[in-house]
C-alpha cells in the first residue's frame, strides 16, 4: 500500500469524527476530533489494523487557553495524527488504553508534564518526576518557571 493510499484509508476510517483535516507536510495528515470522539476514532484505526501509536504529544497554548494532544499513528512512511484540543484549566480526555494498552506510558507522561487528566487510565503513577514534586506544577506548560533548588513554581 502506498503512503498516499494509507493516509486516504486512515482519513476514511475516521471521517465520521473529523472536525477538520489538514496536510501539514508530505506523508502526513492531521484530523481534529472532539475529546468525546477520540476513543471511537482510535478504535476505528485499531480495528482496521491501521499502523501503530508512535507517540502522544502535548502542546500548551496559553494564548488560546488550550492544551492540544496529538495522537501520532504511523504506517510505514505515513503519519496520521488525531488532534484533540481541550481547555487549559480543564484538560481532560478519555483513555485509549482499553483499545491500545501501549498508550499507558504516553498517557502518564501527558498527565505528569502537562496536567491533562486521562479519564479511566489504568495507571496514574508518576513516570519521570520525583514523588515530592509539587502538585499543580507541570514542567512542559509555558507558565513553568524552574527555581534554583530544582523545584518549580507556577506563574
Amino acid at each position: 500500500m502506498s503512503t498516499e493510499s494509507a493516509l486516504q484509508t486512515a482519513t476514511q476510517l475516521t471521517a465520521a469524527w473529523a472536525k477538520a483535516t489538514t496536510t501539514p507536510e508530505a506523508n502526513r495528515v492531521d484530523i481534529s476530533v472532539a475529546p468525546s470522539d477520540l476513543h471511537s476514532a482510535v478504535a476505528a484505526l485499531h480495528g482496521a489494523h491501521w499502523g501503530y501509536l508512535a507517540a502522544i504529544t502535548g502542546l500548551d497554548s496559553p494564548t488560546t487557553n488550550e492544551i492540544e494532544l496529538l495522537y501520532h499513528f504511523c504506517q510505514d512512511a505515513a503519519v496520521f495524527t488525531l488532534r484533540v484540543s481541550v481547555p487549559r484549566d480543564d484538560a481532560a480526555v478519555p483513555t485509549i488504553c482499553d483499545v491500545m494498552p501501549s498508550a499507558s506510558l504516553f498517557e502518564r507522561e501527558v498527565m505528569e508534564m502537562f496536567g491533562a487528566k486521562i479519564i479511566g487510565t489504568p495507571d496514574t503513577a508518576r513516570l519521570v518526576l520525583p514523588d515530592d514534586w509539587e502538585e499543580g506544577v507541570y514542567p512542559l506548560r509555558k507558565d513553568f518557571v524552574p527555581t534554583p533548588d530544582a523545584q518549580a513554581t507556577k506563574v
